[in-house]
């Protein structure tokens, strides 16, 4: 796959990535997944199913585990591992559910290995904090990007935070190097279905999967607008390949309530994102397509 880039990345240049998502959740994980997937500068290590109901419990994890094997079957991937995660929010902030995700996340952390770990959150910050509830040295060991939270200063529902806000105000007290992406930011991620058919559509069984999946359910959901989608997790991979693709904010973390609004903040400082290049994650991403599928 990767042989077929012309451009070469330097090895110290390279980092080691684990991908958590609520993958079954609706249409915009899938497309940040295959993203990461086809980033030469990104070493792949694992990917983690995400909760992403408190109702839904066992069976959410279940269908993004499956969801997540879906996407690497159509892109004849095989030597990944893809671990369960944690099936409900976190009971507290002291909660340490065991999982085979928490745990994968604990040991890539602790792994001897000069490249450094990202961890992009594409729903709760489950795992990452129980991971960090159970081995509370791997704090310094790997950077954060979450795609959640609500708008600034206030917040508000935001449903990768209403998921699971305990894992949340876990992730922000511990002082772990977090890039916050919140609401209004990813939310900019705006695709429209002509251009998603004419630059992801014949690419592959997994572009033609892609496009079907979003218009699938885009045919029955009833939140967009009719012909466009927010890939709001794409900007998690965005700014691993390219920090310099959005603008933020050093800030003190929020501690949230179970409404999502932030109610004060702890003394850790965290970096928030109030913009995304969204063109240049997208065309990143259109163009890797081509390239391997074309």
């Amino acid at each position: 796959m990767l042989g077929k880039y012309k451009f070469n990345v330097q090895e110290c240049k390279k980092i080691r990535v684990i991908i958590d998502t609520d993958a079954a959740c609706e249409a915009d994980d899938q497309y940040a997944i295959v993203h990461a997937l086809l980033t030469p500068r990104f070493r792949i290590k694992g990917l983690v199913a995400e909760q992403f109901s408190s109702e839904a419990g066992e069976d959410s994890v279940d269908k993004s585990y499956a969801e997540i094997k879906k996407i690497l079957k159509l892109m004849d991937i095989s030597d990944l591992p893809v671990l369960y995660g944690i099936n409900a929010p976190l009971k507290d902030e002291n909660d340490i559910p065991e999982s085979e995700g928490a745990d994968f996340i604990i040991n890539e952390a602790l792994r001897n290995d000069e490249a450094p770990l990202f961890v992009l959150c594409q729903g709760a910050l489950t795992n990452v904090a129980a991971a960090i509830n159970k081995e509370p040295q791997i704090i310094d060991r790997f950077t954060c990007i979450w795609i959640g939270g609500g708008i600034y200063p206030k917040g508000g529902w935001e449903f990768n935070l209403n998921n699971d806000f305990h894992a949340a105000n876990v992730v922000f007290k511990s002082g772990v190097d977090l890039w916050q992406v919140p609401m209004d930011a990813y939310t900019r991620m705006q695709v429209s279905y002509a251009e998603l058919q004419t630059k992801v559509r014949p690419y592959g069984k997994i572009g033609r999967y892609l496009f079907d999946e979003m218009q699938d359910l885009g045919m029955k959901a009833s939140w967009i607008c009719g012909e466009c989608w927010g890939l709001g997790d794409s900007p998690a991979v965005g700014l691993a390949l390219n920090p310099g693709c959005g603008r933020y904010n050093m800030r003190k973390a929020p501690i949230v309530n179970q409404k999502c609004e932030y109610i004060g903040e702890n003394e850790n400082m965290i970096r928030v994102y109030h913009e995304i290049d969204s063109r240049f994650i997208l065309e990143d991403f259109f163009a890797k397509m081509k390239i391997v599928y074309g």
